[in-house]
């Protein structure tokens, strides 16, 4: 699984989600994952809305399905975990209370589009 096939996921989660999807490679610091893809949703139904779109894009892009799907009837924060990478769906309040951001905040931010040879940095 390559880097593509997360950004695949990030930027189907942007598209429904009204908050920042951040990409956050852990490789180096985690070792049981690469990156985490961490988005959240204002409510139950669009927490639920990013996971199946997540679901659809990374499956028409030929990845496997999650090898582990959790916190999906709930809907305060789903995980989809493919191995290689793991995609947090937080609710809002969810998303600000657990941090992730804060707690790998020593991980790399991987932009979600491309950068630009020659572009300014």
């Amino acid at each position: 699984m390559n880097l593509d096939n997360v950004l695949v996921a990030a930027r189907a989660a942007s598209e429904k989600s009204l908050d920042e999807t951040v990409v956050l490679d852990v490789g180096e610091l985690l070792g049981i994952t690469d990156y985490f893809v961490i988005t959240s949703g204002r409510n139950a139904p669009q927490v639920r809305s990013i996971v199946e779109e997540v679901r659809k894009q990374v499956r028409e892009a030929g990845c496997p399905n999650p090898r582990q799907v959790e916190g999906l009837s709930s809907a305060h924060w789903v995980l989809l975990d493919y191995g290689a990478f793991v995609v947090h769906v937080f609710d809002t309040e969810a998303r600000a209370f657990y941090g992730l951001e804060r707690l790998w905040s020593d991980a790399e931010r991987v932009p979600l589009e491309p950068v630009a040879l020659g572009a300014p940095h």
